[in-house]
């Protein structure tokens, strides 16, 4: 057990060994193999993390902005550097393919370019003799030590999201990364370290709900991103919230694409493979249900024999499509819900249970699977699986389908294919969600545009990315200037005329 690698802390720009003496294994999913031991910090550990990135912006948000995006451009050279690494890495701890590993790296690298961009976006405003002598201004200033919180499905490209565009305004930053695959989380920070950020102004701390929970309650902590599940953001929101802090929290899903009879049939269900399947499913935006609209239901069967064709296999396979599920504990909870679709009267048209790998018996591997005959009151249409289960719906009409996609409670993404600019635009006005894909089976957008989740997928009125994140991570100061040697005469009035 000794020779089994310790993940250590990330505090004060040093990389710290836990003195906690609770730890939890970091599994290879496809072989059960214990990679590395996590540590869950203590109360003391993040103590100190807050205290450093506290001490820290005293000097950080003083430094130019010219200074910080370069900080970010030289951090942006080395993530492109260390991807081949970094992807490893997350295959190991995740089981995700390489390919989409390194996908997963080049969509983070997308939020450290935005951040590269945030001296243009945080501006102020400027009115000269608003009033006689008197001028008016606004300046955008950071917040403070902020923290950001995120599930295992992204190590990478959920913290890209966060911190990058949090330090460039100017803020320090405490993280948590999953403790089911910490490993790639805490490369990166330290590439952001070699790159350039001083110490304290980036830390990272593991553990669970514990440490999760100091952050929400600190009271030096004044903003908290989460990504993850709809239980546990709506548990970080309810907490940060109550303890006067600003929150985003984007949550759990039920994305549904839309099919029309009208689209690219090969281009529609390839997409809808990838979209479907991808990352064994543990995506929050991936497609969970495809409805298809009139004649595109005689399609359905074609689907099928596709992703019966789908290759299961460990994610170092570079011909893999999908590789294992997160954890054994996943794996039966997916399982458990295709035996509930089957019990709740779903028809199964591909089963994924059972799925034995080559050499990698132990794995956490479910396979493709496909059930038709979906209704709205079935546990797999009501629930998020987070696994590769894609629930059919036929419907007649295309209003039809967004009806039925608007009754959803969620409102993470939703996609529709079409060649008819008619039905793409009336989709596009009429869907209920936040995020809006025309022959983009997943939309979520680049980063110079904010993640717009609504509804149950979303707590808090500002996304990460975009220019909302720069509004999420800064505050506006107004300042009203009157530069004059003796004020003229006695005003007792509010008039600044």
């Amino acid at each position: 057990m000794s020779d089994i690698p310790r993940v250590p802390l990330l505090i004060g720009g040093k990389l710290v060994q836990s003195e906690t003496k609770e730890w939890r294994d970091i599994i290879n999913p496809a072989t059960q193999e214990v990679v590395a031991r996590v540590p869950f910090a203590t109360p003391a550990e993040v103590e100190r993390a807050v205290a450093d990135a506290k001490e820290a912006f005293k000097t950080w948000r003083n430094v130019s902005q010219a200074k910080r995006r370069q900080i970010m451009v030289d951090f942006a050279q080395l993530l492109r550097e260390h991807t081949p690494k970094i992807a490893e890495a997350i295959s190991r701890e995740h089981g995700k393919t390489l390919p989409d590993a390194e996908g997963e790296v080049a969509r983070g690298l997308e939020g450290v370019d935005h951040a590269v961009s945030a001296n243009t976006l945080q501006l102020g405003d400027y009115s000269e003799n608003a009033a006689t002598g008197i001028d008016v201004y606004s300046v955008i200033q950071p917040l403070g030590v902020c923290a950001g919180i995120t599930a295992f499905n992204f190590p990478v490209m959920l913290p890209c999201w966060m911190f990058p565009i949090a330090v460039t305004c100017g803020n320090t930053f405490v993280y948590k990364p999953s403790e089911q695959d910490p490993t790639a989380s805490l490369m990166v920070a330290q590439l952001a370290l070699e790159a350039g950020l001083p110490p304290g102004v980036l830390n990272v701390v593991h553990g669970g709900p514990d440490v999760a929970g100091a952050l929400c309650d600190h009271p030096d902590i004044k903003a908290v991103s989460f990504i993850g599940s709809t239980r546990v953001g709506t548990e970080i929101y309810r907490r940060s919230s109550n303890a006067g802090k600003r929150c985003q929290a984007m949550m759990g899903a039920k994305n549904h694409s839309v099919i029309m009879p009208d689209a690219d049939r090969e281009a529609a269900l390839n997409s809808m493979l990838g979209a479907a399947f991808g990352a064994a499913g543990e995506r929050c935006m991936a497609i969970s249900v495809l409805v298809l609209v009139g004649e595109a239901q005689k399609w359905l069967p074609d689907f099928v024999e596709r992703a019966r064709k789908l290759k299961i296999n460990v994610g170092t396979d570079r011909k893999a499509d999908l590789g294992p599920l997160i954890s054994p504990a996943a794996k039966q909870r997916v399982e458990g819900f295709i035996q509930k679709g089957v019990d709740e009267g779903a028809e199964l048209l591909l089963d994924g249970r059972g799925v034995q790998v080559s050499g990698y018996e132990k794995g956490n591997f479910v396979g493709p699977t496909v059930f038709s005959g979906v209704k709205a009151g079935m546990s797999i249409y009501r629930e998020e699986i987070f696994g590769p289960v894609l629930s059919v719906v036929m419907v007649d009409t295309l209003e039809e389908a967004v009806e039925f996609i608007n009754a959803n409670p969620n409102g993470n993404g939703t996609s529709i294919f079409t060649q008819d600019g008619g039905h793409a635009r009336y989709f596009q006005n009429n869907i209920d969600v936040g995020q809006v894909g025309i022959n983009i089976p997943i939309p979520v957008p680049v980063a110079w545009f904010s993640f717009t989740g609504s509804r149950a997928s979303k707590l808090g009125d500002l996304g990460p990315n975009g220019r909302q994140s720069i509004y999420f991570w800064t505050q506006t100061k107004t300042v009203t200037a009157r530069w004059q040697a003796h004020p003229r005469e006695i005003n007792t009035t509010i008039s600044m005329q």
